[in-house]
């Protein structure tokens, strides 16, 4: 009676967490994806596999994140039965999924839930309950569904498979033996629908790689020709991606050495202007602004402060050693750091001399 009891409680807070995840999935921003039907095809048997090792987190096969939220409302009417809570669960993916099945990357972030949900719940049946529940929440929509899971997994297997063998192989080559197999499984079309985000930053990165390359463009025509192709890469959807990712999007420019290397040419006036427009050219707002170009006095000061510093602990390396020296050098780190005295005297113990790096402008 007492092993029931826990496992009809398991069961109830398995699916309560996968009712939440359902829902959190729902509330997040549709996939930067034109929507098209997938084809259909028949669905042959997906293979059992004993003890399964949990699904790979969606960022380890290409597909995007989950959002979170809070949990939807009704799932403390759960009943504690595992049966009849697959009934409601059924419900809910129907509600939250249904009409927008057609599009393969749905379609697989709902199974990569209910893959989680059935491998805790069953280890050693999971395929075979997941394929039953498929068809009673999506009968019309079965064969669809079944070969995706297949796809899904066989991908899975295929990637842990072949790690060692990907690692070996340069950029270029890792990513067309991993799209040759995307596109094999899954059809060129719904692949790249499923990893539709990750060609779109593919995109930019090889835009990113091709203006540190350019020679005849300065900081100003780098940065325009960036904002452009954002653009074409997102269309519409671009300052929605900005609202979700200005930092990382301007980060990214910014640590082009190329970029750095004109920054570092400048006057600090002209310097100070060029980060502005950077950050300006990425949609940052007057009051962004201001408090960006205060951390950038902040910073800079404190630069000044460490070549100083670094000059004078030369010097005293030159004269002393010994404990003699780093009597001299906790007085001398008082002086220029502060309270912040100990904790570099730590990381100079340790090698790592913060102020002997390279300044990155805009980033540190």
């Amino acid at each position: 009676m007492e092993s029931r009891t826990k496992m009809m409680l398991g069961g109830a807070a398995a699916v309560l967490g996968l009712l939440a995840g359902v829902f959190l999935f729902s509330r997040s921003p549709a996939p930067e994806a034109p929507v098209a039907s997938a084809p259909v095809s028949a669905a042959p048997s997906v293979r059992a596999s004993p003890s399964p090792p949990p699904v790979a987190p969606a960022s380890a096969v290409g597909t995007a994140p989950v959002a979170t939220e809070e949990p939807p409302a009704g799932t403390e009417e759960l009943s504690g039965d595992p049966e009849q809570d697959l009934d409601k669960l059924a419900a809910a993916v129907r509600s939250r999924y249904g009409t927008r099945l057609h599009e393969p990357y749905i379609q697989v972030k709902l199974l990569e839930e209910l893959m989680r949900y059935f491998q805790k719940r069953s280890p050693d049946r999971w395929q075979e309950e997941l394929l039953a529940f498929l068809k009673k929440a999506f009968p019309e929509r079965y064969e669809e569904l079944a070969t995706m899971l297949r796809n899904r997994v066989d991908y899975e297997k295929w990637v842990k498979d072949n790690d060692a063998y990907l690692r070996g192989l340069n950029d270029r080559e890792r990513r067309a033996a991993i799209w040759d197999t995307r596109n094999r499984l899954f059809g060129k079309e719904a692949a790249e629908r499923i990893w539709a985000s990750e060609l779109k930053n593919h995109a930019i990165a090889d835009t990113l790689a091709a203006l540190d390359a350019k020679q005849d463009a300065n900081l100003q025509q780098k940065l325009e020709t960036y904002k452009q192709r954002l653009h074409e890469i997102h269309g519409e959807q671009t300052e929605a991606y900005l609202e979700r990712h200005r930092q990382e999007t301007m980060n990214r420019f910014l640590d082009l050495s190329s970029v750095q290397r004109e920054l570092t040419g400048m006057s600090p006036e002209a310097r100070s202007q060029s980060l502005r427009a950077i950050r300006q050219g990425m949609g940052l707002d007057e009051e962004a602004l201001k408090r960006w170009d205060a951390l950038d006095q902040t910073r800079d000061m404190r630069w000044q402060s460490g070549a100083a510093y670094m000059a004078e602990r030369e010097s005293l390396a030159k004269q002393l050693s010994g404990p003699a020296l780093e009597a001299k050098l906790q007085e001398l780190r008082a002086r220029f750091f502060g309270a912040e005295a100990e904790v570099i005297g730590q990381e100079e113990a340790s090698g790592f001399f913060r102020y002997d790096r390279p300044r990155q402008w805009g980033r540190n």
